[in-house]
């Protein structure tokens, strides 16, 4: 009867203790959702460069093998990915926006090997093929999230981000 009492007080015990250690966690994740810069919703901010921020230099080819560089991005740069159903979705906004802005003023990256993306982005914007580490662009921009929206001003600075077209200010420097 001693070791059944003692076996009861040492799981209430233990059990206690997993109590407190999850209610202590739990707090934790609260506190680590709410603070500034932190991204309730994933766990991790998509965007590493925020608006007022330097695009990193690079070079790139466009699917076309026309040169890209920090120096002649402005407007519009649009990160996609292969098999990536927000990716899609956003699609046709993106489209209908590029068109507005003219081609010379829209950027899309896109990574894996989906033709149908590459298809519908090229007649309105400079297409770059990822590489499997994202390539020189994914690099400059600290991108790792797919689809993300940033906004390119003259400066080589980001004017602004967003995962929705519709949350991403139209540029001056389009035709709209």
């Amino acid at each position: 009867m001693p070791y059944l009492v003692a076996a009861v007080v040492l799981v209430g015990a233990l059990s206690l203790l997993n109590l407190l250690l999850t209610l202590g966690i739990l707090r934790r994740m609260r506190a680590d959702a709410l603070r500034p810069g932190g991204n309730a919703g994933h766990g991790v901010d998509p965007f590493a460069l925020k608006p007022g921020s330097p695009v990193g230099e690079f070079t790139a080819l466009t699917s076309e093998g026309d040169p890209v560089t920090r120096e002649t991005l402005t407007g519009v740069v649009g990160f996609f990915s292969a098999g990536c159903e927000p990716c899609h979705e956003l699609l046709p906004d993106f489209v209908a926006r590029a068109r507005e802005l003219g081609r010379d003023h829209v950027l899309a990256v896109v990574g894996g090997d989906d033709r149908d993306l590459v298809a519908a982005l090229t007649p309105v914007a400079r297409v770059v093929l990822a590489e499997p580490d994202g390539g020189p662009v994914a690099r400059a921009f600290r991108n790792e999230w797919t689809p993300a929206l940033y906004l390119v001003g003259p400066d080589g600075r980001i004017a602004a981000t967003a995962a929705r077209v519709e949350e991403l200010p139209v540029p001056a420097t389009g035709r709209a």
